[in-house]
């Protein structure tokens, strides 16, 4: 069973460098509410200014797409990650059949900050880092003190090659972070996406499934 969330009923506390922000509803539209120090004040447009790039492996000119929405602190994407998307990386997306995308959902502060290292550690090593984290989420999606939290997350981001100063910048920034938060709410209000994994095979829209099962699904696409 997938992860159910509202993005109407959505709290979410974000607890980067000096900023506190929170999301929230207001007359049926979520925006983002930046609480910061002065010095790190951003403006009103800060996020228009910041890209957030899409996450894709693979040929571009494959002939199928595959986009996964996927949270890190999801327990059902972690299965997906482990039982489906290998064996699909190996014979589809490294064979040249299927470029991959991979959408990041934020249930909570700790999915958001492991996608923020994980994104600091560049495209060619950012596939790789979320396996890790997808591996060993037991150990670090469910504590709760934000500097053990942080400290995990630093050290599965050492084991990917980044220094402590390259993290501790990426987890500060701000911008970047309200950015991401801004285009995981247009992506899933945009896609109409309830649960995670949410998978789309050429923009049609499936629940989480078997490798057989999606198997199944690539082929008939392959052949038209």
């Amino acid at each position: 069973m997938s992860k159910k969330y509202s993005l109407a009923a959505l709290a979410l506390a974000l607890l980067v460098g000096l900023g506190l922000y929170s999301l929230r509803s207001t007359e049926q539209q979520l925006s983002v509410t930046a609480l910061v120090a002065p010095a790190e004040a951003q403006s009103k447009d800060a996020t228009a200014t910041v890209e957030v790039p899409e996450l894709t492996v693979g040929k571009p000119e494959a002939k199928v797409t595959l986009m996964e929405y996927a949270s890190l602190t999801c327990s059902h994407c972690a299965r997906f990650h482990a039982d489906v998307f290998k064996p699909l990386k190996a014979n589809y997306i490294d064979t040249g059949k299927v470029r991959f995308i991979m959408r990041e959902v934020y249930f909570d502060r700790n999915g958001l900050w492991a996608s923020m290292v994980a994104r600091c550690a560049g495209p060619d090593r950012y596939f790789g880092l979320v396996s890790l984290l997808f591996e060993t989420q037991a150990e670090w999606a469910q504590k709760v003190k934000p500097m053990v939290v942080t400290d995990l997350l630093k050290k599965k981001g050492r084991l990917a090659g980044m220094t402590d100063t390259q993290i501790n910048a990426c987890m500060a920034d701000s911008a970047m972070a309200k950015a991401m938060v801004a285009a995981y709410l247009k992506n899933t209000t945009a896609d109409d996406v309830q649960s995670t994994p949410t998978i789309f095979v050429n923009g049609k829209k499936y629940t989480n499934m078997t490798y057989d099962d999606l198997k199944v699904i690539i082929d008939a696409e392959l052949v038209k």
